[in-house]
């Protein structure tokens, strides 16, 4: 099925020009000095991973025995009890500080302070004049385009890059710049109109000398403190008191086996079992191509093409001898690489190029 396509697509190339004339059927968005064809872009697959029970899952029950530990117990063996105690009157010697005369205060007149200042004072005030800007002139020279650039396509018959035993089943048309066409002329334009503008002229200053009151007089008050003497005297710091002293109660450890867990069962989970299956599904149906940037015959040099079997040999693919010639054995190599790598297939492609690690220049 896949070699009857292909064919087709190398047949319907032969009446490329007048499809394009008919339908207007040209590259979108080209660009001037590449070149563009349709290519068949082979089917698309994908592998689908299923994962298969093999084994479904179960259950088993597990017992678990009870856990015993020894343990230390302690036993009291006599009461706690209690004893009242007396405990005696505590004295002590205190210095003691007494007033013998009260504070009091007096107040005090504190004069006024002052100062000399140079201050800075306006002689004459500030004022404003008009100035008159005439206006600029400058000779420039300009570049007048007489007609605009263009561009026109080109239609090349037999590229050598065609992958086809017939140089004539492809067509490639290209896009070629048309420049523009330009004439320089020289002319005096005004730069700036004559204007006026305002000047500002500053006020004068001068400066004279003021006496300023830097602190006023006021009138302060002066505490004048207290007078004070020390006596000695006897204070009971803490009364007699009786307390009730406690006697702790006596005890005893002892050994005895106490159960921690008792038994117990539980059911474990036994999983299933699966198994990985891998089938191959049709992704994308193949078909003819939209429009495809190819390289231009004039970049498709001797280099370039012994550049694109030696990418073939490194990939697996026998293009024959390095012979810088585009035979039909380096031919059928390009074209099993661009079916195994699901790329447009019967043209030299850029997208091919690229697989290939090749530039396209």
């Amino acid at each position: 099925m896949k070699k009857t396509v292909f064919v087709i697509s190398f047949s319907l190339a032969l009446f490329g020009a007048e499809y394009l004339s008919a339908q207007g059927d040209y590259p979108k968005d080209a660009q001037p000095g590449k070149c563009y064809a349709k290519c068949m872009i082979p089917d698309q697959y994908e592998d689908v991973v299923q994962r298969i029970e093999i084994k479904p899952a179960t259950q088993r029950v597990e017992i678990v025995p009870a856990k015993y530990e020894t343990i230390v117990e302690r036993i009291e063996i006599k009461p706690a009890t209690s004893r009242i105690e007396i405990i005696p009157a505590q004295f002590e010697t205190r210095m003691e500080r007494i007033e013998v005369k009260p504070a009091t205060k007096r107040y005090e007149v504190v004069p006024a302070k002052y100062e000399i200042r140079a201050e800075r004072v306006e002689k004459v005030a500030a004022s404003k004049k008009i100035v008159e800007v005439p206006a600029e002139y400058e000779t420039v020279t300009e570049r007048v385009m007489l007609s605009p650039a263009t561009t026109k396509w080109v239609k090349r018959r037999g590229d050598v890059q065609c992958l086809s035993a017939n140089p004539d089943d492809c067509i490639v048309w290209c896009l070629v710049d048309v420049p523009a066409q330009y004439q320089t002329v020289t002319k005096t334009r005004q730069v700036q109109g004559a204007s006026a503008r305002e000047v500002q002229i500053p006020a004068e200053y001068g400066t004279i000398m003021k006496s300023f009151v830097v602190e006023p007089a006021t009138v302060v008050e002066i505490p004048v403190p207290a007078e004070y003497k020390t006596i000695t005297k006897t204070v009971m710091v803490e009364p007699a008191k009786t307390v009730e002293v406690p006697v702790p109660a006596e005890y005893k450890e002892v050994s005895k086996t106490v159960m921690v867990s008792p038994p117990n069962s539980y059911v474990v989970e036994i999983p299933a079992e699966y198994k990985t299956v891998t089938t191959r599904k049709l992704v994308k149906e193949g078909g003819f191509s939209e429009w495809r940037e190819v390289i231009c015959g004039s970049n498709l040099t001797l280099p370039k093409i012994r550049e694109i079997q030696n990418a073939l040999k490194l990939r697996g693919y026998d293009p024959g001898p390095s012979d810088n010639v585009l035979g039909p054995m380096t031919k059928s190599a390009l074209v099993n690489f661009q079916k195994d790598n699901n790329l447009p297939v019967g043209q030299l492609d850029i997208e091919t190029l690229k697989a290939l690690g090749v530039s396209e220049k």
